[in-house]
């Protein structure tokens, strides 16, 4: 199975909407297939940021990028959202409600975009054309304990059940988890860079671990989703993890640490696949795919047949901090210059 993830032709001939586009995935994923389809057929920015919108389109002038679109909106407006998907075929969706506090605070806000966004997302697709549909989950939806990672994971039913009632439309939900990713706004890699300057580097617990994916892996991954899935699938890469330990002396080694404790919410380690999900998890080779537990549009061993994989060993779990592979001080250093700042040097 081919898991090269540029976009191929069957991406680059179709009208591709991206919900959140003007967030760091979904400028990342436009500037990839941008780069790579210039001959795409259209490729429509949904947001609700006028200024962000405005900003991106500096980047991407019309006069070089006609196929490019920006569309004002939200997906709490499912009229909206009706009228954004005429003459769409793929939707990935990345829009999304993600700060842990700010969804402890605030949570029927989060609620609104995150699962009923979502489901007018659903319809929206079901009332037109659209033919292929990712959405973006995230480690946190994995046994969740916070109120974000609670709404992420209603989001990723609503999108594999929407397989179940597609009806004969050529038509196809999946999903796509992973880690947090590296240089991504409010993440904690650009938030120590710029505390290291006081000299000073809060950490939460020593012994936090975490999944580690860079913006570009994101976005090759949803590019090969769109082209590879069956739908109904959570899929999930294999990736490094880091001690948060790590991460503070690749940034500030000669910074002083501090123990502030965990914030409410927050895991000492996250997962991505539960014990629970062994039973209908299998291993595409870089990728795991979680299948429906029940009544879904295609079985495990059908899957396995399709697929040429295999089944993982019952029990098994993806936790960031049993995972085999752990990111290097040297390691974190090296990713955060290709990534995150050419000209880092630690403090």
């Amino acid at each position: 199975m081919d898991m090269r993830a540029r976009p191929q032709s069957d991406i680059c001939d179709q009208a591709i909407l991206v919900t959140g586009g003007t967030g760091s995935f979904g400028r990342a994923f436009v500037r990839n297939v941008l780069n790579n389809c210039p001959k795409i057929k259209r490729l429509v920015v949904f947001s609700r940021d006028e200024l962000k919108q405005y900003e991106m389109a500096q980047e991407f002038p019309e006069s070089e990028y006609p196929a490019l679109r920006f569309f004002i909106g939200d997906v709490r407006d499912q009229t909206r959202l009706r009228r954004a998907l005429e003459g769409i075929d793929t939707v990935v969706h990345a829009a999304a409600l993600k700060q842990v506090p700010a969804a402890e605070y605030n949570p029927f806000e989060f609620i609104q975009t995150n699962i009923m966004g979502a489901q007018n997302l659903i319809e929206s697709c079901l009332d037109t054309q659209v033919k292929r549909v990712v959405a973006l989950s995230t480690d946190k939806a994995a046994a969740p304990i916070n109120l974000y990672g609670a709404t992420k994971l209603c989001s990723d039913k609503l999108f594999i059940a929407a397989n179940n009632f597609r009806g004969a439309r050529d038509l196809r939900f999946s999903v796509v988890r992973y880690g947090n990713v590296m240089g991504s706004r409010g993440s904690v890699i650009p938030y120590f860079m710029n505390l290291a300057k006081t000299g000073r580097l809060p950490i939460t617990d020593p012994n936090m671990t975490r999944f580690n994916i860079s913006l570009d892996e994101g976005v090759e991954m949803v590019c090969w989703a769109l082209q590879h899935a069956l739908g109904s699938e959570i899929f999930v890469p294999k990736i490094p993890s880091y001690r948060i330990c790590d991460v503070a002396e690749a940034i500030g080694p000669s910074c002083q640490i501090e123990v502030v404790g965990i914030r409410p919410g927050e895991k000492v380690h996250e997962e991505m696949i539960t014990s629970g999900d062994s039973i209908n998890t299998v291993d595409l080779g870089p990728y795991y795919a979680i299948l429906p537990a029940g009544g879904s549009a295609i079985s495990v061993s059908r899957y396995l047949e399709l697929r040429q994989a295999s089944q993982v060993q019952p029990g098994f779990a993806y936790n960031s901090g049993s995972n085999p592979d752990f990111l290097s001080v040297e390691e974190i250093r090296n990713l955060i210059r290709a990534h995150v700042s050419p000209e880092f040097e630690p403090v």
